[in-house]
């Protein structure tokens, strides 16, 4: 996938919706430019990727730790944990989607963001197995979520493509913090 150096806009834009020292899990990574943006803004960051150059980047970052997993071979590494948000840019393995849902806690927060079909008019990714379908992400959401927002459709930056985007909740979210 195209790897980025500044934060998504999109994900920039719901940070507010974590509070300081929320644990975040930020999957499939890459060097690690969400989980910076997150302990900037002081939130504890587990970092999963299979890449370990791009993890050993984060080496020394205070707030972050690393793990090294291919999350599409053997089991969910974080079953028996639980997240006060979740974020996931640029990577879809739909046998994740329930593994996320269950790994955020009562109030927890989602923050996703990938290709859906359509972009292979605009380079990689370019097969339906890492393309959301039209409308997929609001499936998703039904496993246990409540929308805040959601977006899909061409955007030209950072490169042109074809997106879906989706920030969403647990229904405990709004009992436990104030927005």
């Amino acid at each position: 996938m195209h790897e980025l150096s500044t934060p998504s806009p999109w994900v920039e834009r719901f940070m507010s919706l974590l509070a300081r020292g929320d644990r975040v899990l930020d999957v499939a990574c890459g060097s690690g430019r969400h989980a910076r943006l997150i302990v900037g803004l002081g939130g504890e960051v587990e970092a999963v990727d299979r890449d370990a150059e791009a993890l050993a980047t984060m080496d020394g970052v205070a707030g972050i730790h690393t793990h090294r997993a291919d999350l599409e071979a053997g089991d969910w590494p974080y079953a028996s944990q639980e997240f006060d948000a979740i974020v996931v840019t640029n990577y879809l393995h739909r046998p994740l989607f329930a593994h996320l849902a269950a790994s955020l806690n009562d109030s927890g927060v989602l923050i996703y963001e990938t290709f859906m079909l359509g972009n292979e008019r605009f380079g990689k990714p370019s097969s339906p197995a890492f393309l959301l379908r039209s409308g997929e992400l609001l499936e998703f959401a039904a496993l246990g979520l409540e929308i805040v927002a959601f977006e899909q459709g061409y955007t030209a930056h950072p490169k042109p493509a074809l997106v879906q985007r989706l920030a969403a909740v647990k229904p405990g979210f709004l009992r436990s913090r104030s927005i």
